[in-house]
């Protein structure tokens, strides 16, 4: 199937998708707030500018796009144009992630990653069950974990 759009609306598109203050990003900031959680967000000065740092738990949350990190999940599909292309940038995601979640968790971090399709979509999490995984994760002794449709794994992307 190719691109019902031309290259230039394609690129035009894709630049105008936000790297913060997206709506996932709004959801998990008012289920923190709304649980107590005092928390600092991007902080540049930190592996992989984390979406959320919770200093008081020496916590990370990331919020990861199911396409943009590869999570295999109902809302990631293979580009049918440019796919090669495609595959290469998110694998360099993909990467790019294990390498500062590594990076974080020997500076002494605990990691969570909550996923897009337990934020949004026919599948996700209602605000009461993610509330519960969070508070659970944050207040938890675990390492390091992800949240998706499924609910909370104590495991990190691209491991389990």
């Amino acid at each position: 199937m190719t691109d019902v759009h031309n290259k230039a609306t394609r690129s035009k598109n894709m630049r105008a998708i936000g790297t913060r203050d997206t709506a996932i990003e709004k959801r998990l900031a008012g289920l923190l707030t709304q649980a107590g959680f005092d928390f600092r967000v991007q902080d540049a000065a930190l592996a992989g500018r984390p979406d959320f740092v919770i200093d008081a738990y020496q916590c990370i949350i990331f919020t990861h796009g199911c396409f943009w990190h590869h999570h295999d999940c109902y809302l990631f599909k293979v580009p049918a144009t440019r796919t090669a292309f495609w595959l290469e940038k998110i694998g360099k995601n993909v990467e790019r992630d294990n390498r500062d979640i590594a990076a974080l968790l020997a500076q002494g971090w605990r990691v969570l990653v909550v996923w897009e399709c337990a934020l949004r979509g026919k599948l996700k999490l209602n605000d009461r069950d993610l509330a519960e995984r969070l508070e659970e994760w944050i207040c938890g002794g675990v390492q390091a974990a992800q949240i998706d449709t499924q609910g909370i794994k104590v495991s990190l992307p691209h491991t389990a």
